[in-house]
């Protein structure tokens, strides 16, 4: 252990290796409720790539496991080390190397957050519009787990903005794959192939992102609803309006109660349409032009009340902001509440009201309180937990994954397998696929260091 920390101090210079105490807590996990803590032996702070590339060849060469870490954001428990392993935080690559206002791209190292690059896009009235909720997340996480997040109904998911990578193969090679360009038809596209994997393949050490305009006006509309198969029912209508939302998304009384009483947020919604109402749907709209944006916010209200809505809110600025705030730490307001997992499966958007008519099957079943909200206009559902006894749990997820595969979804629409969902992969999945994957992963790493027990165990 002494040599092989000594061995990467001369990698990444003095200072760039905790071992023993000074490898902090922070370090032994991520924010996936359900997984267990483990410390590193070694964490390295690398600077450059090739200075990724080198550790990497020193833990091919000693068989030491290595696994990746950005902002310690995830939720399915890829970023959690191997006790006997190192852990390589991106912390010290942070810089945005360019932001290219003509080719509409910026260039970003790995350890550069959600929140430096919109400012820095800001600034020159571009946006990375992928926004998966919590901007401390790293972009090379969000790379690793293929990010969503609320803006994907309109702009896609982060696999739709990786034009290309510069990436550390676990064989100690650098490779770029990709570039500025937007469509390439020139071998395997490794581009990718890497993103969202999970640290499994190789580790990204800068990312060539597309940006998108910046529009100046925005708008949210909320709508109460009886009941979640009602508004389950009206998201389809809305997607094929023509009108283009930037977020659509779903949330329950009960987690709309939870979200605005941990922000103090007051909607101004009458006591007798909030008693009534078991679901909200929440519209943003954007564009250009307020004269545009007001004949949308229009048709949107028109199209929503006459498809079942208790009534229609178009929230002022700062109402609007708060809630969009409120919905996206709704993660952690469940957290705080003592919720025992969170699950992110996807399925067809049309298949929303005969899913969930199965979670509530489901959770009567097994006595467990499940809550939730999602990105409805893409189908990805957010499900809080509440279930002590983890082997009931278990049954509880299972048969929440079987229900929406069974509709033509999948177990994880953004978060990942990681160690957390490894079990149900693998019994769910078509070992055809899985078999597959592997070939792939043994040909990206033949001695099997980069994150073991994360997809494959």
């Amino acid at each position: 252990m002494a040599d092989l920390a000594a061995r990467l101090e001369d990698i990444v210079g003095a200072g760039h290796v905790l071992t023993g105490d000074a490898v902090g807590d922070d370090y032994a996990h991520d924010e996936a409720l359900s997984a267990t803590p483990s410390k590193p032996a070694h964490v390295v702070l690398p600077a450059t790539a090739d200075e990724v590339a080198a550790v990497l060849t020193l833990a091919a060469e000693t068989g030491t496991p290595v696994t990746a870490r950005g902002s310690g954001s995830g939720l399915s428990g890829a970023a959690v080390p191997r006790q006997d392993g190192i852990l390589v935080s991106f912390e010290r690559m942070n810089k945005i190397l360019e932001i290219d206002t003509v080719n509409h791209v910026a260039v970003v190292q790995p350890g550069v957050t959600l929140n430096d690059l919109e400012a820095a896009t800001a600034e020159v009235g571009m946006v990375y519009p992928v926004y998966p909720g919590e901007l401390s997340a790293s972009l090379g996480g969000n790379v690793g787990t293929n990010a969503g997040g609320m803006r994907a109904i309109k702009y896609g998911v982060t696999r739709h903005h990786v034009l290309g990578l510069q990436a550390a193969l676990p064989t100690g090679e650098l490779i770029r794959t990709g570039g500025k360009f937007v469509k390439s038809s020139t071998g395997y596209d490794l581009t990718q192939l890497i993103v969202g994997s999970e640290g499994t393949l190789a580790l990204v050490t800068e990312a060539v992102l597309k940006l998108q305009p910046r529009m100046s006006e925005q708008a949210t509309i909320l709508a109460p609803f009886p009941d979640l198969a009602s508004v389950t029912t009206a998201v389809p209508k809305v997607v094929g309006s023509g009108l283009g939302p930037l977020i659509l998304e779903y949330i329950d009384g009960l987690t709309m109660g939870a979200i605005t009483y941990s922000a103090d947020l007051q909607l101004g919604i009458p006591d007798q349409i909030r008693e009534t109402a078991q679901a909200y749907l929440v519209v943003m709209l954007e564009s250009n032009s307020s004269a545009r944006l007001d004949e949308d916010v229009e048709a949107v209200g028109e199209l929503l009340s006459g498809l079942g809505a208790l009534d229609v809110y178009a929230l002022p600025g700062g109402a609007a902001r708060k809630l969009v705030e409120a919905r996206e730490k709704a993660f952690f307001t469940a957290k705080g509440a003592g919720a025992d997992d969170i699950i992110d499966t996807v399925l067809p958007r049309a298949a929303l009201p005969e899913f969930f008519a199965k979670v509530l099957e489901i959770a009567q079943a097994k006595q467990t309180f499940v809550v939730g909200c999602g990105h409805a206009g893409d189908g990805n559902v957010h499900l809080a937990v509440f279930q002590k006894d983890a082997q009931i749990r278990y049954q509880v997820l299972h048969e929440l994954f079987v229900a929406g595969m069974a509709l033509g979804g999948a177990i994880s629409g953004e978060h990942g397998i990681g160690r957390e969902k490894l079990r149900h992969f693998h019994e769910l999945e078509d070992p055809n696929k899985i078999d597959l994957m592997r070939r792939i992963k043994l040909a990206f790493d033949p001695k099997g260091i980069l994150n073991p027990g994360v997809l494959f165990d």
